[in-house]
Parts: C-alpha cells; sequence; structure tokens
C-alpha cells in the first residue's frame, strides 16, 4: 500500500494536532483530503504511485474539509480535495479554496460538461440517479422522473433526504428544464407518494424495498454494484437482487447524473504534483479502474464500462451541464422546504 491514511469520523475531529502529520511541503509528495471512502481510491493512488513514484497522503472524513481547508487558508497542507457531487465541487468553489486546474491533458480527457467553466473543479466519474424498482411488484420497464409525482405509486416511494446533495442535484436540474413553478408541484406530488419520511442512504432504500416497505426507490447506480459484491456483509447481496435498475427519461432527455471529482487547492504547496494527479485520474488507466473497482461511468470518452454495469443496461446521459445544475441548486433546496418534503407524505 503506497498511501498513508488519516481516517478521521468528522470534522470534531480536525484538530491542527492531527493534520501536524501531514506535512505541508514535501518534494515527490501530495496532499489528499478526500470523502471519498479509503478503499474507494485506494487502488487509483496505489496505480498512480506506482507509475509517477509520488507518494500520496490522505485525510479522510465524513465531513468538515472544505470548512478545514478554509480556516487553514495559506498554511493548509492540502493539494486536492476528492468529493462528490456537484454541490460540494461548487461549495469548494465558493468557499475561495480552490483555484483553476491548468492541463491541456485534463481539458482533451475530460468532456466541458464536466469540467467548471473557469477550472475551479473537475468530474472524474458519472453516476446515474436511477430508479430501484422491485423485480415482484412492479412490472414495468420504464420510467421518467417525472412520473414519480403520479398518485399511483402513492405509498410505494422511498428515498432519502431531501436536502442530500444527491437528491438537491436532482431537483436542480428539473428546475433547469421545468422552472421553478413546476418543479414546486411536482416535489408535492413526489411527497405525497412518499411511503415514509425520507431517510436513510441509498442501500437503506433498497433495503426497505426488499423489506416490502415501499416498491421503488431513488438511488445511485454504482450502489447497485457495491451491494452486489459486498462479502462482509452477504445480506446485501440479497436486497440487490430483489431489485432492478430502471432508467429515467431514457427516451426524452436522459437519466440525471451526479459526479465524484476534484479540486485542486487555492494554497496548494505541492501544485505540481496535485496536477499531475488530476491528470492521471483522468487518464485511461484510472478510469478503468473507476469503471471496475468502482462500478462508475467514467467520464473520458471511449473507456468502457465494467461488465457488471453494463450488465444494467445502456441508458441515455441528460447532457444538462453541472455548471447549470449549480446554479439551481439553492432554488431546488428552498423548494424541498417549502413543500415540507422531508416531514414525509402529507395527512
Amino acid at each position: 500500500m503506497n498511501s498513508t491514511f488519516r481516517i478521521l469520523a468528522g470534522a470534531a475531529l480536525l484538530s491542527s494536532a492531527t493534520l501536524t502529520a501531514v506535512p505541508a511541503f514535501a518534494d515527490g509528495e501530495v496532499n489528499i483530503y478526500s470523502y471519498r471512502q479509503p478503499y474507494l481510491i485506494e487502488p487509483l493512488l496505489d496505480a498512480f504511485t506506482k507509475e509517477t513514484g509520488i507518494k500520496t497522503n490522505v485525510v479522510f472524513a465524513a465531513e468538515g474539509l472544505g470548512e478545514r481547508i478554509a480556516a487553514e487558508g495559506a498554511n493548509s497542507p492540502a493539494d486536492v480535495l476528492l468529493t462528490v457531487d456537484i454541490g460540494r465541487l461548487d461549495g469548494a468553489k465558493q468557499l475561495g479554496i480552490s483555484q483553476p486546474v491548468v492541463s491541456e491533458i485534463v481539458n482533451e480527457n475530460v468532456p466541458a460538461e464536466f469540467r467548471d467553466p473557469e477550472g475551479h473543479w473537475i468530474g472524474l466519474t458519472n453516476r446515474a440517479r436511477v430508479i430501484y424498482a422491485s423485480k415482484e411488484r412492479v412490472d414495468q420497464d420504464s420510467i421518467t422522473y417525472e412520473e414519480l409525482a403520479d398518485p399511483k405509486w402513492k405509498g410505494r416511494l422511498c428515498t432519502r433526504s431531501g436536502q442530500h446533495v444527491y437528491t438537491v442535484g436532482l431537483v436542480a436540474s428539473m428546475v433547469a428544464h421545468h422552472g421553478a413553478e413546476e418543479t414546486e408541484k411536482w416535489l408535492e406530488g413526489v411527497r405525497d407518494n412518499l411511503a415514509r419520511k425520507p431517510a436513510g442512504n441509498d442501500r437503506a432504500q433498497v433495503k426497505a424495498i426488499f423489506a416490502g416497505e415501499c416498491d421503488i426507490a431513488l438511488g445511485n447506480t454504482y450502489y447497485m454494484g457495491l451491494m452486489q459484491t459486498n462479502e462482509k456483509e452477504p445480506e446485501q447481496q440479497t436486497w440487490a437482487d430483489s431489485v432492478r435498475i430502471l432508467f429515467p427519461n431514457t427516451d426524452d432527455r436522459g437519466s440525471h447524473v451526479n459526479v465524484a471529482g476534484v479540486i485542486l487547492t487555492k494554497n496548494a504547496p505541492n501544485q505540481d504534483n496535485a496536477v499531475k494527479l488530476i491528470e492521471f485520474l483522468s487518464s485511461d488507466e484510472a478510469q478503468q479502474i473507476y469503471a471496475e473497482t468502482n462500478h462508475e461511468y467514467p467520464v473520458k470518452p471511449g473507456v468502457a464500462v465494467s461488465e457488471r454495469v453494463a450488465s444494467w443496461g445502456e441508458f441515455k446521459k441528460d447532457t444538462l451541464s453541472l455548471a447549470d445544475i449549480a446554479k439551481n441548486r439553492k432554488t431546488a433546496s428552498e423548494l424541498i422546504d417549502e413543500v415540507g418534503f422531508d416531514d414525509g407524505p402529507a395527512s
């Protein structure tokens, strides 16, 4: 293992004493703050070190890393921040902790819709926001996001919190496509179709379908792969076997996608090495590792998905730019609160 991980439970544990173990500058090293769990990025970082000889030092936390970088200011040891969803990527830019990535390699590897127009964040993988459907209780083979507000689904839909970044991102895409007024009506319909108050992560929604608590649920595609291959908790394989994936809006604009991505920090002490890491993560080799290990869709054109991901079926991707989604996130979040989405179905 070539990566040094410091695993922290959350922002409260990100003490200065902990981080003094990460030197700000070290020739031949790069310092990574990561919201992505170690097992998801370790194969990538090991491959990077093998190819370049550059050692990676990683601090992992579930929350608070962007704020930590902002608080550390010019003394921050962080070179890059690995995170998920456009909300967190754009949030880092808004915090003022990023700088543009200047690299022709990255620009060639990553299509423009997955890059900040000013270069402050780079998308590295796609994950489609899909519908998990019960194999036993749902007969249809196609669906749309708009259809989730249809009364036929009343009491049959599960999802995680409306204010989770994945949900806000999806709602922001609806605002971009339909406007705020229409999206608010849609949210009211979706809320009234919920089987319970929104709770849990995407795996919990699949468990709920298996348990008969609901028939359909919103979730990211890669969770299916993680459940199907989970040897430590084989019950998750059973949950996964109870559902199939429906890719929404295949016959029109396509399915909403969110991303895993990276920013180059404003005060990166090992900037050259950091850019080399970002270039590597956008390369054919790294994109293939993402595809095979993490069950995600590569952003680099021409890199094939894994056999497992291919088995879920082909889907049409919504080409709405991440920048447009980011622009509508505030409105989306406000609408989610206005309709009382997290209060659950109206009585």
